[in-house]
């Protein structure tokens, strides 16, 4: 492919013996020319080093400033790449790597880049900082990555990416890597790139090939029981469970971990040294299960994963792409499982047309075939045992004495009821949890799961008794409150809108990110070109008031009121 002997050998140590179809196609181009990039690619499929053997492999050693910018979105992400780079040029001299990103000691980055380096990577808000100080020069850069430039765009970086291109220089060569194509992306290529030449090893804003995607459909109550029978038919399952609020992620987690499995939670409220400690456990396997938000799973890059489960079906395709593309790596195959109840039946077409894949409809398991994949796989485990002589060999002669009353049959049949008697007791009359489509009436819901009404509403961000067509069933009192499934909301009038870069992601960040020590249920949200109105449990209701009243978004106050009138 072009590349030095230095990073044949740096690869071949790493045991890379193929390249992935992104790197087959991008290292080339970019050792050939210098014309900008956009290139199509899921997570997880080689990106950075399809961007990074080339960019390495033409850094000029003899200079000493800043020749590379690589942006991520998050600190995980950004440590990942900058750790990629440093291996990829283990044995090419004199090449200096630099990490920045928020949270951590600025003055130890500046040090590191006042003594000179010849690629950053960093997040936008640190790296933008860093410019701004005058300590991170990018005014002689010869390459710009943007990598999960989607994610970067959600996550509300778009001004910071803006003031960064802005600062660099025109002759520069840009690659923007992206796992989706929304229009945003595509702005920014019209807007800072050069005829890109666009490279896509799969079609745009669909789902990852190697994943087969399943739903299980359930009533809204048996949500918990349902994701317990996946795990317990998958004994050997690596994955991670996405769930939409921090309340939720903390209440599955628990629950799994009182029921015996190895699990943990990764949310908001986790400090970095906490979230730290999660994460290396998973990455080490000592967790079979990590329970997260989509915010908090942003920058995760962990290989292997069996499977990646829904408990609830987001709002946004897009954010499903990305949660089932974290799992089926590197050639190797992964399961997307979702579970939903019969109002989201409509929701799950739309995911399936977004990916571009049909979803198998697989039934919850009954607690006879769980016993009986449990079981075999028990004695798999067995059969694959190594056994040391040396530790348990002064012990045998008293074991076969004591045992050799026993016979070869019963002794089998102690050993599986020791390892089974519970695991038998707890599905002996385990009830058949599928939902008969025929006879359901499609009423089956759940206080943050509803069927989505489109309103129409007076393009009035002023006007909070604008008329709506739903139905009498939905009519509020004047204090904007409503009912079901045993919570109250409180329904509020927000003065911001898609306009000013607010979608339904964003409103559920900003209610977490000012509300740090609660873990309220939001309940439906609806956002408008110039306003929108959300709904939060009626017991937080003076908080979200007192806490957005004096708060800015990218410099706009947000106001804020509960929203009256039906």
């Amino acid at each position: 492919m072009g590349l030095s002997s230095e990073l044949q050998q740096a690869v071949e140590l790493l045991g890379f013996e193929s390249p992935t179809p992104i790197q087959e196609k991008t290292i080339p181009f970019l050792l050939e020319t210098n014309t900008d990039m956009v290139a199509l690619a899921q997570t997880g499929t080689g990106k950075t080093a399809a961007f990074g053997l080339p960019i390495i492999q033409q850094i000029d050693t003899s200079k000493n400033h800043t020749q590379a910018l690589i942006l991520s979105p998050t600190r995980e992400l950004a440590m990942q790449i900058a750790s990629d780079l440093t291996n990829f040029s283990k044995f090419s001299h004199k090449i200096n790597i630099a990490v920045v990103y928020g949270g951590a000691d600025i003055r130890k980055q500046i040090d590191q880049l006042d003594r000179g380096v010849s690629i950053v990577v960093g997040t936008p808000g640190r790296t933008l900082d860093l410019i701004k100080r005058k300590k991170l020069k990018v005014n002689e850069i010869k390459w710009l990555v943007l990598d999960e430039a989607d994610e970067m765009l959600s996550m509300g970086f778009k001004d910071d990416l803006d003031a960064i291109l802005e600062t660099s220089p025109k002759e520069k060569q840009t690659m923007l890597f992206s796992a989706t194509m929304p229009k945003e992306i595509v702005s920014i290529a019209n807007k800072y790139m050069t005829n890109p030449h666009e490279i896509s090893v799969g079609k745009k804003n669909t789902g990852a090939e190697n994943v087969e995607h399943h739903y299980y459909l359930i009533h809204a109550k048996d949500r918990y029981i349902a994701l317990k029978r996946v795990a317990d038919i998958n004994p050997n399952i690596y994955g991670i469970i996405f769930c939409r609020t921090r309340a939720e992620t903390k209440d599955v987690a628990d629950k799994l971990m009182q029921d015996g499995y190895n699990a943990d939670a990764l949310h908001g409220d986790l400090s970095q040294a906490q979230r730290d400690h999660v994460m290396a456990r998973f990455r080490g396997k000592h967790l079979q299960m990590l329970v997260a938000t989509d915010v908090a799973a942003r920058g995760l890059d962990v290989n292997d994963l069996t499977h990646v489960i829904n408990y609830n079906l987001p709002d946004d395709p897009e954010i499903y792409i990305h949660r089932s593309g974290r799992t089926g790596r590197a050639g190797k195959k992964g399961i997307s499982v979702t579970l939903i109840h019969l109002r989201e039946k409509g929701k799950l077409r739309q995911v399936e047309k977004k990916v571009n894949k049909t979803f198998l409809q697989k039934a919850v398991p009954s607690g006879n075939e769980i016993c009986e994949k449990q079981l075999f796989s028990l004695i798999d485990k067995m059969e694959k045992t190594e056994v040391n002589e040396a530790e348990i060999g002064q012990f045998m002669p008293v074991i076969y004495k004591k045992l050799s009353w026993l016979e070869r049959e019963d002794l089998i049949k102690r050993f599986v009821s020791l390892e089974f008697n519970r695991f038998f007791k707890y599905y002996e009359n385990a009830p058949d949890i599928n939902v008969d489509e025929s006879r359901q009436s499609g009423r089956d819901y759940e206080p943050q799961e509803r069927g989505k009404r489109v309103k129409k509403e007076r393009n009035n961000r002023f006007d909070r008794s604008a008329p709506s067509d739903r139905s009498d069933r939905f009519d509020r009192s004047d204090r904007g409150g409503r009912k079901r499934g045993g919570y109250e909301f409180s329904r509020f009038f927000f003065t911001l809108g898609k306009k000013n870069g607010i979608n339904k992601r964003k409103i559920i960040d900003l209610v977490n990110e000012h509300l740090p020590n609660k873990s309220a249920e939001i309940g439906s949200i609806e956002v408008m070109k110039n306003f929108s109105f959300f709904e939060v449990d009626k017991r937080y209701e003076k908080q979200i008031l007192k806490a957005f009243s004096n708060a800015t978004y990218k410099g706009l106050k947000m106001g804020i009121d509960i929203a009256k009138g039906k």
